[in-house]
Formats: structure tokens, C-alpha cells, sequence
């Protein structure tokens, strides 16, 4: 250490030395602040947490807010004193729902559902249900907050004092100066999942401005199903807006929405179950915000929570002088008969797909399922008998496809002729003129067998976003199956396969064989030419059913069930009527018959269509190009 550094240290110690002398308080001092501690102390240790020593008595519990008593006396090192508040836990149930309330914040602390279990306790086989949990103590907050006297105030830090209290009804009340005051109401409702909040707050006015009172609803959701990661991958917040209507944030990751309208509702959502805050009035548009975040690897939640739901809402409250504001809680399943008998377009956080596919679930598939479920049978039933009942109403598209296929099978020697004919692509307008020509006169179109195709189609992607969205296959098994909504496994590999998966489903590889074979028999039935340049499309139609094993390993054994039995349903339709509705023979004397009677009739024969006349032109524009070319 050099000279310089030494007088340093020296002129550092003397100044702080010198400040401590100055600035130390005179025994009059300390003892008005130790008499202010020990009063501060007194009115603290009733909502105190109890030491190490002592044990939590009741159902109180203690909360995580710490407020500074003493800040240092005398010496600037001395940590400060703290105290935590604790609050009460008063428990509430009805035959649906068991609800937590804590009197610190006068908030819904957890909410268990009666009816319903998670996986893992469903997987004991014990006979007994345990009640799901949507969130423990700890998960969620629920209150206001608003500026008061400089500060924010938030509802979810202050202990409430219980105002009154029955077996269904509970009043939360926080008193603050003069008359100020904020209550909290919850009543609970016979059978239902759902129970009315109501806030009221007096003696503001002047104080707060009803425009910034804000609602603050925050929870992480807890793991309930069988496979984390695709619950995970579903869950989201859900909101409609008064004029725009329902919309959702991003469930592929962490997303925030600035309110661009007034909210008529909000949701925090996972695969089988939701919560909803609905108000009265709605919402208000300013200052609010929803926002969803993942959790990071290895964090502490990442194993046991889906994600971070938040909303930041404004009350829309007229009155903070005696004002109030009316709403209702929904903690329920995401089930279609429950959110549609609220009427409030809960239903909407079914993933049933967008547009005609959402349409086809819910006037054709639901309504069908309905019925079937009603009378008793088991899932693994309905999903065949639905199953049968959707290919029989298919069935016609089907014939039309299969007859199509037909006549191209039969016109492929002449279309070999046609490629034969004209293999220069200066040729290929002519090619093109007489290929329409030859069907034409023989009465057949590729179009005919796509068209039916097309029309499949919406439903074969329509029943992807149903099975498994579906409620009623939650936890119910069938044959291999233990839970239709979840994957199905006959064997764990004791390790992951990316991008396969852990086990191995049974229904996926079934429906991958049967959907393999129906290629192999379609690619025998119809003509798929190959162009120039263009992959071999059999081959394309091969690799697909390869794909699905991957693809639908992880996914609802309900879909790759249904999957399953539609594809085989198909094979054996097409099998009837090849054997008993389409003699090639006959079609193929048709539409000789058919050219016959074009060639002796060669004027009615010529009238063209509008997409034939437009081939000409485009034949003769081309060929006075060639010849330009050729002159220069």
C-alpha cells in the first residue's frame, strides 16, 4: 500500500468519524422513537407471523408483505426491523366449487372444483375423488388499485376486517381515513359455478378519480391434465370486446393487449377449464391491459404451473363516494352445455376452429355427439357410432369420387396418346384443347373427383379441432385408452424421442397403417400424371402417413380413435361399392356410346364453353408469336 493510498484511508475514517458524533441523536431522541416502535409494535403483533417456535393456529396462514418499523439508530448498518401481516383463510363451499378467501386483500386466494380431479390423482385409480385445483394460496391476487395520497394503493396488501358472514355469503370490508372504506361481496349461488362480486367503495370523492380505479386480477394455473406440455401449449387469456367481439392472446408464447375497445369479459384459460371475470357494465377501455408469460426453463414454476396470467382492468366505477360495481366469477370446465347455458359467449374459448370448421362442429358434430352421450353409452361407442353416421352421410361424395376415378382410369390410354402426340411444349395448348375435347365427349372430369374431395374435407379438419377440445373425453377411457383426451400408450420408452415422443400410441399407429393402405388402394384407382419438374405425388401420398405417426403420438387417442375408425370406414365403403354399385364395364360402354354419338353428330357436338373458346385464343395468340419469331 503506497503513501497516497494510506492518507486516504485516513481523511475517509476522520470525516465519518466527525459524522457519526454530529449527527448522533440525544437521549431525548432515542426515547421518543423507542416509545414509537413499541406502539408501532403493539398494533402490528395481532396480524404478526408467528416465530419459528410457534405454530400456525387454525386455517391462518402467513403472508409474504413486509413493512419496515425501525430504521437505524445510530448506526447506518443496522438492518431494519420488519413485521409481516398475515391474513385469515375462510374457507366457502357450495356443491360445485370450494373457495378460499383471505382477509389480507379480502381476495379469492384458491378455488377447487368439487367435481373433477387432476390426472395425477385420477391416475391412482382410488376410488375417490380429490378437487381439482385451479390455484392455491399463493397463485393468484385479485383486487384494486388506484392512487391514494401520493401513493398506490393496492387492495391485494391490506388486511380487510370480515363484515359479516353466512354459509353462502361473505363481506370483506377495509377501512381507511375518516369514512373512507372499500367492501368486498361475495355470494354464492346453489349448484353453480359461478358467484356474484360486488366492490363498493365510499368517501373518495375528492381523493381518488373514479377513472383510475383499476381491477388487478393476476394467477398462475396450475398443472391438471396428463400431458403438461400440450396443456401448456393451449392455455391463454380469452377476452370479448363490447364492438370487436372475442378475440385471444398468442397461446404459442409470452403476449400482452393495450384494450383497444371496452371489455364485456375476460378469461384465464386452460385446455378443460377457465376462469371469467364478468362486470355488469364491462370493463372501460382505458389503462387496460392482459398479458400472458411463459415461465423460463427451470425456473420454479416451470414444472408445476402453465403460465402468468395477467389482467390490469379498468372498474369503470361512476361513483368512489358511494359507488358500486356488480360481477361474477366463473370457475368451471370448458365444457359446451355449461359456458352456452350462461349466455354470455363463454363458448367461444372452445378451440373448434375458425369460420366453416367452428360452423360444422357446432350445428353438425355437437349436436350428433349430443345425442349419443345422452343415451348412456360410453365415449369409445359414441366416437364410433358418430364415426359411421358421418361416412354413411359421405357416402354419396364418396360413390361420385370413386365413378370419377373410373372414367379417368379408363380414358388414360388415350390421354397416353395425347402426351405422345404433342410432347413439345409448343404443343401444349393443342394437348390442352383436345384433352378437354376427350372429356368432353366422354363425359368425364378430373374436377368431378376433386370437387367431392374438397367437400370432405372441412370436416375431416373441423373433427381435428373437436375431439380435442371435446370435455367429455376428459378422463374417460376405452379399451387401451385410460383418458381419451390425452394420449394413449401401450409401451414407455423410458426416454424421449424427438420428435416422437416418450411411448408409443396404438391408435396412431393403427390409424397410420389403415391411412397408408386407403392411399395405396386411392393411388391404384386414380391417375396422378407426372409433370416435368414436379415431384412424383404417390410418393408425396406415401410419406404422409409416416408423418402422422410423429405428429399425432401426442395428441387426443380420442382424434387418432376417430382417425382410425373413419379411414377404415372408407376403405370398406369404397370396397362395397366397387363390388356392388360401379360396373367399369358398363361405364366404359357409356361413354363409348357417348363418343359415338359426338362423332355422328358433329354440330351439336361443337358447342364449346367459355374456358374451351379461351384455349383457342390463347392457341392461335401463341402460335402467332412462334411465327414472329421465326420471321426475325
Amino acid at each position: 500500500m503506497d503513501k497516497n493510498t494510506v492518507i486516504g484511508l485516513v481523511i475517509i475514517g476522520v470525516i465519518l468519524s466527525v459524522f457519526t458524533i454530529f449527527n448522533k441523536p440525544t437521549k431525548e431522541e432515542i426515547a421518543k422513537r423507542e416509545a414509537e416502535i413499541a406502539a408501532e409494535t403493539i398494533k402490528v403483533d395481532k396480524v404478526t407471523e408467528p416465530t419459528a417456535n410457534e405454530t400456525v393456529q387454525g386455517d391462518q396462514i402467513t403472508e409474504e408483505v413486509s413493512i419496515p418499523l425501525n430504521d437505524s439508530i445510530g448506526d447506518t448498518t443496522q438492518a431494519p426491523v420488519v413485521k409481516n401481516l398475515k391474513g385469515e383463510i375462510i374457507t366457502i363451499e357450495n356443491e360445485k366449487l370450494i373457495i378460499d378467501f383471505n382477509t389480507k386483500g379480502g381476495q379469492i386466494a384458491s378455488v377447487k372444483l368439487k367435481e373433477y380431479e387432476s390426472y395425477d390423482n385420477y391416475a391412482k385409480e382410488d376410488g375417490k375423488i380429490d378437487a381439482l385445483v385451479l390455484f392455491e394460496n399463493g397463485d393468484a391476487t385479485n383486487g384494486l388499485v388506484f392512487p391514494l395520497n401520493g401513493k398506490e394503493l393496492s387492495t391485494s396488501n391490506e388486511i380487510f376486517s370480515i363484515k359479516s358472514q353466512s354459509n353462502d355469503r361473505i363481506v370483506f370490508e377495509l377501512k381507511k381515513e375518516g369514512n373512507q372504506s372499500i367492501e368486498f361481496a361475495y355470494q354464492f349461488k346453489p349448484n353453480a359455478f359461478d358467484i356474484d362480486y360486488t366492490v363498493n367503495m365510499r368517501g373518495f370523492a375528492g381523493k381518488v378519480t373514479p377513472q383510475n380505479v383499476m381491477f388487478k386480477w393476476n394467477a398462475s394455473l396450475r398443472k391438471t391434465e396428463r400431458l403438461f406440455t400440450e396443456q401448456r401449449r393451449v392455455s391463454t387469456v380469452c377476452f370479448n370486446y363490447e364492438d370487436e367481439g372475442f378475440s385471444w392472446l398468442s397461446e404459442m408464447g409470452s403476449d400482452e393487449e393495450i384494450a383497444e375497445d371496452k371489455l364485456d369479459w375476460v378469461s384465464f384459460k386452460q385446455s378443460y377449464f377457465s376462469s371469467f371475470i364478468n362486470p355488469e357494465n364491462g370493463f372501460g377501455k382505458s389503462g387496460s391491459t392482459l398479458n400472458v408469460a411463459e415461465y423460463e426453463e427451470g425456473s420454479a414454476k416451470d414444472t408445476t404451473h402453465l403460465k402468468d396470467y395477467k389482467a390490469l382492468l379498468n372498474l369503470n366505477i361512476k361513483n368512489v363516494d358511494n359507488g358500486s360495481v356488480s360481477m361474477n366469477w366463473f370457475f368451471g370446465p370448458n365444457d359446451y352445455k355449461t359456458l352456452t347455458s350462461y349466455d354470455e359467449g363463454y363458448d367461444d374459448v372452445l378451440n373448434y376452429g375458425w369460420g366453416l370448421f367452428r360452423w360444422i362442429n357446432l350445428y353438425a358434430v355437437q349436436p350428433i355427439f349430443n345425442v349419443l352421450k345422452g343415451t348412456g353409452m360410453g365415449m369409445g361407442i359414441a366416437i364410433l357410432l358418430l364415426t359411421i353416421l358421418i361416412k354413411t352421410a359421405l357416402m354419396p361424395i364418396q360413390w361420385k369420387m370413386y365413378t370419377s376415378s373410373a372414367k379417368m382410369r379408363i380414358l388414360k390410354p388415350e390421354m397416353e396418346e395425347l402426351a405422345a402426340k404433342y410432347p413439345e411444349k409448343e404443343d401444349a395448348m393443342k394437348k390442352q384443347m383436345e384433352t378437354m375435347a376427350l372429356y368432353k365427349a366422354s363425359g368425364a372430369s378430373p374436377l368431378s373427383g376433386c370437387v367431392p374431395m374438397l367437400i370432405q374435407m372441412p370436416i375431416l379438419l373441423a373433427v381435428f379441432r373437436f375431439f380435442p377440445s371435446t370435455f367429455d373425453l376428459r378422463q374417460k377411457s376405452f379399451l387401451w385408452a385410460e383418458d381419451l383426451s390425452s394420449y394413449d400408450s401401450i409401451y414407455e420408452l423410458g426416454f424421449n424421442v424427438w420428435p416422437y415422443g416418450d411411448h408409443v400410441s396404438l391408435f396412431t399407429l393403427l390409424m397410420a397403417v389403415t391411412t397408408l393402405f386407403y392411399t395405396m388402394m386411392n393411388g391404384s384407382q386414380m391417375q396422378t400424371p407426372q409433370q416435368p419438374g414436379m415431384p412424383n405425388m404417390k410418393y408425396i401420398m406415401y410419406f404422409f402417413p409416416i408423418m402422422m405417426i410423429f405428429f399425432f403420438n401426442n395428441y387426443s387417442s380420442g382424434l387418432s380413435y376417430y382417425y382410425f375408425i373413419s379411414t377404415l370406414a372408407s376403405i370398406l365403403i369404397m370396397l362395397i361399392i366397387k363390388k356392388f354399385f360401379v360396373d367399369e364395364d358398363k361405364i366404359k360402354l357409356k361413354m363409348a356410346e357417348r363418343k359415338a354419338n359426338a362423332a355422328a353428330n358433329p354440330k351439336k357436338a361443337k358447342g364449346k364453353s367459355k374456358f374451351q373458346a379461351r384455349l383457342e385464343q390463347m392457341q392461335k395468340a401463341q402460335q402467332e408469336q412462334l411465327k414472329n419469331k421465326k420471321k426475325k
